[in-house]
C-alpha cells in the first residue's frame, strides 16, 4: 500500500518569528480538514538558494517569502511570473512536480481583494489614487491599481530617487510629489494608500498633513500592527472609509495555499481572529 506524502509549506524570512502566516495557514488546514503542515523558517541571505533547492527533497510543495528575500529569490527561481517580474519581487514560491522553482507575487491581488471587501463602493476608474511610499510593497500596489484601471497615481516617498525609479518603470500615469508637498496630493485623491512602514509599532509616525482627506475618500494602510494606525484613525475622524492592512495579509495568502494544499480557503472573521491570536 502506497502512503501519500503529507504536503509541507512554510514562510522564509530573517527574522521570521513575527510572521502571522503560520497561525493563519494552520487555521485553514484545520478548518478544511486537510493533512499538511506550515512552518516558519529563519534563513539568512547567504543560505537562501541552498535552502530553496533542498526543501522539495524534504516534501515541501512551496513557501512564502518575506523580508529580506523578496527580491533575491527572483534570481534563484527557474520560472518567474509576469507580475513578479513587473513588481521586482516575489512572495510566493511553488515547487513544481517537474523540479522547477516558480516565483509569483500575490501582494497586489491581496491588496485589491482587501479593498473590494472593505470598501465595496470604491470604483478604480472614479479618480486618482495617492500612494505613500515607493518600496517593494508600493510596487505591488501601484501595479495592481494601474491594472484595475485607476487613471492616475500620485506618488510620494521620503527619498525621491525611489519614486523616480518606480515612475520610470510604470509609466506616465504615475506622477511624483516631493515629500514636503505630500499633503497636497490628498485633495484630489479618491483613494489614499500608505505602503510605507510609518505608523507601525516601533517605527516613526507619519507626519504628512492629512487635512486634505475628504469625506467618503477611501483610506487604507498596509501596516497592521497596530490594526488602526494614527493615519487610519485620523482618516476615520474626517469621514473617510477606512480599510486596515490585515485583510491584505489574509487575501495574499489564498492563492499559495490553494496551489500547495489543493483547496481554496475562505477569508472570514475566523481567519482574521486566527491571524490576530
Amino acid at each position: 500500500m502506497t502512503e501519500t506524502k503529507i504536503p509541507l509549506a512554510g514562510v522564509i524570512g530573517a527574522p521570521v518569528a513575527h510572521s502571522k502566516s503560520p497561525q493563519l495557514q494552520r487555521h485553514w488546514l484545520k478548518t478544511l480538514g486537510l493533512k499538511g503542515h506550515y512552518v516558519p523558517m529563519h534563513v539568512e541571505p547567504d543560505d537562501l538558494e541552498n535552502v530553496l533547492r533542498t526543501l522539495p527533497q524534504m516534501g515541501f510543495v512551496g513557501v512564502n517569502i518575506t523580508i529580506p528575500h523578496k527580491e533575491a529569490v527572483l534570481q534563484i527561481a527557474d520560472l518567474v511570473t509576469d507580475r513578479a517580474t513587473l513588481i521586482g519581487a516575489a512572495n510566493t514560491i511553488i515547487f513544481r512536480k517537474d523540479g522547477k522553482i516558480q516565483a509569483d507575487n500575490t501582494d497586489g491581488y491581496g491588496f485589491l481583494e482587501n479593498l473590494k471587501t472593505g470598501a465595496p463602493n470604491w470604483v478604480p476608474q472614479s479618480g486618482p489614487a495617492a500612494v505613500i511610499g515607493a518600496g517593494g510593497a508600493s510596487r505591488a500596489v501601484v501595479a495592481s491599481l494601474l491594472d484595475a484601471g485607476v487613471p492616475e497615481i500620485m506618488l510620494t516617498n521620503r527619498t525621491r530617487v525611489r519614486s523616480e525609479r518606480l515612475a520610470s518603470d510604470f509609466g506616465s500615469r504615475v506622477q511624483i510629489y516631493d515629500w514636503v508637498q505630500a499633503g497636497n496630493m490628498l485633495d484630489d485623491a479618491v483613494l489614499t494608500v500608505n505602503t510605507s512602514s510609518l505608523g507601525m509599532i516601533g517605527k516613526p509616525e507619519m507626519r504628512i498633513p492629512l487635512d486634505g482627506l475628504r469625506h467618503g475618500t477611501v483610506a487604507t494602510d498596509l501596516v497592521y500592527t497596530p490594526l488602526k494606525t494614527r493615519f487610519l484613525a485620523t482618516a476615520e475622524e474626517q469621514g473617510c472609509v477606512v480599510v486596515d492592512g490585515l485583510g491584505m495579509l489574509l487575501h495574499q495568502a489564498v492563492p499559495g495555499f490553494e496551489r500547495w494544499f489543493g483547496q481554496r480557503p475562505t477569508v472570514d472573521s475566523a481567519a482574521r481572529a486566527a491571524a490576530l491570536r
